[in-house]
């Protein structure tokens, strides 16, 4: 492989303009994710008053000092509760990522407790579900740092106490499939948030703050009659001198968390790293904010980006002059070697050909996939449906279906239609999938969408021979474009958690490393499955 040659000139107009847009959807996102960040901390007083720290202070705690951690789905929620863009905090609730834990990487849960006391907001309980998954996918020991109040009964809705229980589920599948699966119950776990420690393999309970209960007194009372105290239901002391619920009793939560790694340390899973060091790109990383376009109109060459994310910006193209606008691409991150799949425009039936072939070839390698979305979608037209888009598309959808080797996706751009499919978006079950801030998804682009409705309805008038009115038709069409544009932006889209989060385009190689690294030791890791869960004895 020899290094790109970039034709990108960074101090363009056009680059410089592109990058000022870039910053400024960054720092949008920043100030929006802080909002979780300085809401939780208003609850600073409740916590010191009762001698506990803050969830983000157990989640640094737990954390090894200065190694990699990889948040996740952090705009969960993110104008779901709330339309108001002002307002609405995002996260969930729960603050979730992959980090190490006495150099063991785990994937790390912690309810986020100094809102609305930890209760599991719609969002955060797709997030947590999320993580399970990957944990699962990713063979990772699943830590979970347990304070909340449960379901908000004042938010009740019937889906998420069915869909809920997939959260026990997943809890069981962890713990059959050989990863430990470790609660600390800094606090409450009412009702179904009890089966937390209850389905876990390890609990740490702390004294006097610890609760784990079917039913909190004024349940209790309610449906039977019964008087008895916190401590007498579901106590740290009853429950790891009585019940067996507990394993441990630590005194604060800092003990809780320091025996938390221990236990990780004596899995003796930790991390063995190699001392290569994989060379860094030749181009500047920082260029990544303005090559982008902040609208998807407007072209780019991905090989651009690409060459800024691979080591050495040393990349080998697959059947470069075959399908052209569909690119195919051999190189190394983090010293890994993969098969990186974007385009240059709409995927036609030679760039779909292609990359069913490549992706094939990749899997016969043992390559991890990566795909850096900025597609369109399929190509469409009469020459294009006559060349067969559908059944080679379709081709190329179940080539992706079918990889035996982990897929990473980026949506760095437009997602439209079937692109988005055939591109391993989320439907297709990446390992990972993050978004860059001005990245869109949609089935189409608003104006495109609009115009189709619109041409339908004016069909439909003349029919039935009324003719259009100008103003209301434009009205129409403003407001459908509003709906689509608005649905399609990557904040509202990870709101709904369509992604595990969105990104600064800087750390596109940091976090593509950090996740092949994760692929990589799990295929490594040998845990040893059970046709049973451990079960609290």
């Amino acid at each position: 492989m020899s290094p790109f040659e970039s034709s990108w000139n960074a101090r363009s107009q056009q680059a410089q303009a592109r990058m000022e847009a870039m910053l400024a959807r960054i720092a949008q996102l920043r100030a929006i994710e802080s909002r979780a960040t300085q809401a939780s901390a208003k609850s600073r007083p409740v916590f010191d008053k009762r001698g506990q720290l803050l969830p983000r202070e157990r989640l640094a705690l737990l954390l090894d000092e200065g190694a990699a951690f990889l948040p996740l789905c952090s705009l969960a929620g993110y104008l779901q509760d709330s339309k108001d863009a002002e307002r609405s905090v995002p996260g969930g609730g729960v603050l979730a990522g992959i980090g190490f834990i006495a150099g063991v990487r785990c994937m790390v849960v912690a309810s986020d407790s100094g809102i609305e006391a930890g209760a599991i907001q719609p969002r955060g309980l797709e997030k947590i579900l999320r993580v399970q998954e990957m944990a699962l996918e990713n063979r990772l020991p699943f830590v979970h740092l347990v304070e909340s109040a449960g379901a908000n009964l004042t938010k009740y809705k019937v889906d998420g106490f069915v869909i809920g229980g997939s959260l026990f589920r997943n809890l069981a599948r962890l713990s059959a499939a050989g990863l430990p699966v470790i609660t600390v119950q800094h606090g409450s776990g009412t009702a179904g948030g009890a089966y937390m420690p209850g389905l876990s393999d390890v609990v740490i309970m702390v004294r006097g703050r610890s609760r784990a209960f079917l039913a909190g007194p004024p349940l209790l009372m309610a449906a039977t009659g019964e008087v008895a105290s916190e401590e007498e239901l579901g106590g740290a002391e009853m429950h790891t001198s009585v019940s067996g619920l507990g394993e441990f009793l630590a005194e604060d939560d800092r003990e809780a968390l320091g025996l938390a790694k221990t236990l990780l340390r004596q899995t003796d899973w930790g991390l063995r790293r190699d001392t290569e060091v994989a060379p860094l790109p030749a181009l500047p990383v920082d260029e990544l904010l303005g090559l982008m376009p902040a609208h998807h109109r407007e072209p780019v060459d991905m090989r651009e980006i690409i060459a800024r994310v691979v080591d050495g910006s040393e990349l080998m193209e697959f059947k470069p002059l075959y399908g052209a606008a569909t690119l195919c691409v051999q190189a190394r991150i983090g010293g890994h070697a993969v098969g990186i799949i974007s385009n240059n425009g709409p995927i036609d039936v030679a760039g779909a050909n292609k990359a069913t072939h490549f992706i094939q070839w990749m899997c016969q390698l043992g390559h991890p996939i990566v795909y850096l979305q900025n597609t369109t979608g399929y190509m469409v037209g009469k020459d294009s449906e006559q060349g067969g888009m559908i059944k080679h598309g379709s081709k190329m959808i179940q080539a992706v279906t079918s990889a035996t080797v982990p897929q990473i996706t980026i949506q760095c751009g437009a997602s439209f239609g079937a692109g988005n499919y055939g591109m391993c978006g989320r439907g297709f079950a990446p390992r990972f999938l993050f978004s860059w801030p001005n990245a869109t998804t949609a089935v189409m682009g608003g104006e495109q969408a609009a115009r189709t409705m619109q041409i339908v309805a004016e069909a439909g008038m003349k029919r039935k021979g009324i003719t259009p009115d100008p103003a209301q038709m434009q009205a129409q069409f403003d407001q459908i474009v509003k709906v689509f544009d608005d649905q399609s932006d990557a904040f509202y889209t990870s709101g709904l958690v369509l992604d595990d989060g969105v990104i600064d385009p800087r750390d596109t190689r940091a976090v593509l490393g950090f996740c092949l690294d994760t692929c990589k030791e799990a295929t490594a890791r040998q845990p040893r499955p059970m046709q049973f869960s451990v079960a609290r004895m």
